[in-house]
């Protein structure tokens, strides 16, 4: 056979078997992406939702939110959470009589101090007891049984138990996957909508090329090019610096 004719089949196949390995790559290659970015996309949005119950509660706190993720975590590390221990409630006759949670609770506090006063009690269980039995006002009132006590609790074990400790907090600030790139934070503490009312408002997000960064660069620039003609944020985000929206993922 002519050595030509060899030389030039053997091309022939080469570049079919080339055709054959880049028509598979062109398909699985979409795939791939889009399995990893699923994957990391369920550690970035728990990372989102754990920033978000932090903020939640700071602005509990304080009537605003944390400007920075720094002030967050020191927040979180070193404010206790109030926490409400509840027994006993009203009847609907207490309650059709005009009695309320905040005056019920007025009228324990009251018995109980004056109660810690003149009989010397502190134990807190040993207090209610006394009450209960031999405050006039608590027995007409028909709050026996009735306690309401502020408590307070580790922050970062009341809102994520047991998932952090101070030590490791830290981590919810990070965008997964990146050098320890900190998600990015707006905040609008004075925001007024067109009712005139004040309503804090915030956004924290973390771009596509942050927790993609080292993906396939092709697939990776398609997807944010897709993202923006349809106006979307390309990549995952909580909140709204623009309108108020309960702080909802764009995920959700």
């Amino acid at each position: 056979m002519d050595i030509k004719k060899i030389i030039y089949r053997c091309l022939l196949g080469i570049a079919a078997i080339v055709l054959v390995v880049m028509c598979v790559r062109s398909v699985l290659t979409p795939i791939h992406f889009e399995e990893k970015r699923a994957a990391r996309e369920l550690d970035v949005i728990k990372n989102l939702v754990d920033i978000r119950t932090a903020q939640n509660e700071f602005k509990i706190e304080n009537g605003r939110y944390a400007a920075d993720l720094d002030s967050l975590i020191i927040f979180l590390k070193t404010t206790p959470k109030k926490e409400v221990f509840k027994q006993g409630s009203l009847t609907e006759k207490q309650l059709e009589a005009g009695m309320t949670e905040q005056k019920a609770v007025k009228i324990m506090e009251q018995a109980c101090l004056k109660a810690r006063i003149k009989e010397k009690i502190e134990d807190p269980d040993a207090l209610y007891e006394f009450v209960w039995n031999n405050d006039k006002t608590v027995i007409q009132n028909g709050l026996q049984g009735f306690r309401r006590d502020t408590l307070r609790a580790n922050m970062i074990q009341s809102l994520y138990k047991g998932q952090y400790t101070e030590e490791t907090i830290d981590r919810i600030i990070y965008i997964p996957y990146t050098d320890s790139q900190k998600f990015e934070i707006e905040v609008n503490n004075d925001y007024t909508t067109s009712q005139g009312i004040r309503v804090p408002v915030m956004e924290v997000r973390a771009h596509y090329d942050t927790y993609l960064g080292d993906l396939n660069d092709q697939e990776r620039v398609n997807l944010i090019d897709k993202e923006t003609k349809l106006e979307h944020y390309p990549g995952l985000k909580i909140g709204d610096i623009y309108a108020p929206n309960n702080n909802a993922g764009n995920w959700e």
